[in-house]
């Protein structure tokens, strides 16, 4: 076992570089956060530039460790979450020929569509629906279609967590959260889906990918000599393999038994949660194989558009909130709690549909787009806002009915991010979906999962489980209300009504405006 008292976690996220501090316990030492550029080149495109990864990971390492006053030596173990299907194409002596290829990134949507059309088995974990321009096959797919000379001149290509690793070890690995989440790897089935990469023509693709597939947790390899010098690190520190961001966070949650679901909140919402079954379908992604817990079954949900819409409606439309907040020095955001906490559940009958940026699950429908009906001169600010957080809850349930529909019951939700300041938005989670809401000490989700799997890694614990056990601890537990569970079904099914009677309205309204609809002054 190592002998350090402390761990690294370095999360990478879309917009910087996070490093935390943590002890054994779990308990937080130091955050430090550095930010980087994303580029646009293109409409749908969106890219970063490597070397900027890198020069952030180096001033948040250094700062971390000065702020904290940890000597190097004192670390006992170091693991990294990365956003997932960011995709780089690497060559012979592993530097980077052209700029990452970014998650958000969609330029591969004919790709995707292709993929689709195959109706390849490994579509099962797109629940046998579309696939998403996000994920990784169909951007490695358009490099190879778009810049055969940079394709051919590849050595490996790579998602970002992969290129961290081997900046930090010098080692080519895999992770097997990253393979089967974005890239269609089964371990039951044999690993790699030739029929479906051979079906699109991207077989040789997977002679470029890195190998061996790893377990969270497992030792990528020791921290080289130049990397530590650079981060102000002990070489020879183990490095653990690490998680996407958004898995990671909930293992920081605890999230590693079946029957827990992980709700991550901001501007959008995640929820991950595990099985001890491998259940497939419609409306949600997954249950991918060992993605988190080896012999456990990852499922997991998205809404695109949550917090962010919270922001857009505060930021422009509520009046009374802003101008209250300035006079008595409060965020507004607690004063829309405080218009909202009164009104009866329902809204008076004001329903909001969150599909603002489309819908991610259980759709998977980029035209869709967000409603308010219901309105009457009755409704005020508070009415409004009272029902974007419920339509926000309602698509929580939605995805959550869905996977039931498929026997995956969730017993317990365990939620982190910004809305987990709100006690009325966290009480109407429980409500609506009539499952208890735990919340935990850290809210650094990310960052405390990658600390864990350091651990894991170092040997201080034998397995995440364990980790979890010992490091993550329990702040509380918000208890669903009975009488206002039931109210409130009345509600989320008339929500859930709303997509099947407005899709094709929505989808020839997006495409006019996408085709360019004439001017004013046409």
């Amino acid at each position: 076992m190592a002998d350090g008292q402390y761990l690294m976690g370095i999360d990478f996220g879309t917009g910087g570089a996070r490093v935390g501090i943590f002890d054994r316990e779990g308990s937080p030492v130091v955050f430090h956060a550095t930010e980087w550029e994303t580029r646009f080149p293109r409409s749908g495109w969106a890219e970063q530039d490597p070397d900027d990864w890198w020069a952030c990971l180096v001033r948040a390492s250094r700062g971390a460790l000065q702020e904290s006053g940890v000597p190097p030596e004192e670390i006992s173990g170091i693991a990294v979450d990365t956003t997932g299907c960011t995709v780089l194409a690497m060559d012979g002596k592993d530097r980077h020929l052209r700029p990452a290829i970014m998650w958000m990134d969609v330029r591969a949507s004919d790709q995707a569509q292709r993929i689709s059309e195959t109706g390849d088995a490994a579509l099962k974990y797109n629940g046998y629906g579309a696939v998403s321009a996000e994920w990784g096959l169909p951007k490695v797919l358009w490099l190879k279609e778009n810049e055969p000379e940079t394709f051919d001149k590849a050595s490996h290509l790579c998602d970002c967590q992969d290129w961290l690793n081997n900046r930090l070890t010098g080692e080519w690995v895999s992770s097997i959260n990253v393979v089967s989440a974005k890239y269609h790897y089964d371990r039951n089935t044999g690993g790699w889906p030739e029929s479906l990469y051979e079906a699109v023509g991207a077989g040789d693709v997977l002679e470029e990918f890195p190998g061996p597939v790893l377990d969270l947790g497992d030792v990528v390899g020791e921290l080289r000599r130049e990397a530590a010098e650079e981060l102000g690190l002990k070489a020879g520190t183990p490095v653990a393999q690490g998680a996407i961001d958004g898995f990671s966070g909930a293992l920081g949650l605890g999230v590693t038994e079946p029957g827990k679901m992980a709700l991550i909140t901001g501007s959008s919402h995640t929820t991950i949660g595990q099985s001890a079954e491998p259940i497939h379908g419609r409306g949600f992604w997954g249950a991918y194989t060992d993605a988190m817990i080896p012999g456990q079954y990852t499922v997991e949900g998205g809404q695109v558009s949550t917090g962010s819409i919270v922001a857009w409606f505060k930021n422009h439309y509520a009046k009374t909130a802003l101008e209250e907040g300035r006079r008595r020095s409060v965020d507004p955001y607690d004063i829309l709690n405080e218009l909202a906490k009164d009104i009866p559940i329902g809204s008076d009958g004001l329903v909001v549909i969150d599909y603002f940026q489309g819908n991610r699950t259980p759709h998977t429908d980029p035209l869709a787009r967000g409603m308010m009906w219901g309105l009457s001169l009755s409704h005020t600010e508070g009415h409004m806002f009272r029902a974007i957080i419920e339509g926000i809850c309602y698509g929580t349930e939605h995805i959550l009915r869905t996977m039931r529909g498929h026997d995956f019951e969730p017993r317990l939700n365990v939620v982190s991010g910004g809305p987990t300041k709100s006690d009325l938005w966290m009480q109407m989670h429980a409500d609506v979906s009539g499952v208890p809401i735990a919340l935990t000490k850290v809210s650094e989700g990310p960052v405390l999962g990658s600390a864990m799997l350091a651990a894991v890694g170092a040997g201080i614990y034998g397995d995440v489980q364990e980790s979890a056990k010992n490091m993550v601890h329990d702040e509380g537990t918000i208890e669903p209300n009975p009488e206002a569970h039931e109210a409130y079904r009345f509600y989320v099914d008339r929500y859930i009504d709303t997509y099947p009677q407005m899709k094709e309205l929505m989808h020839r309204t997006v495409r006019y405006e996408n085709a360019g609809k004439p001017s004013a002054g046409a």
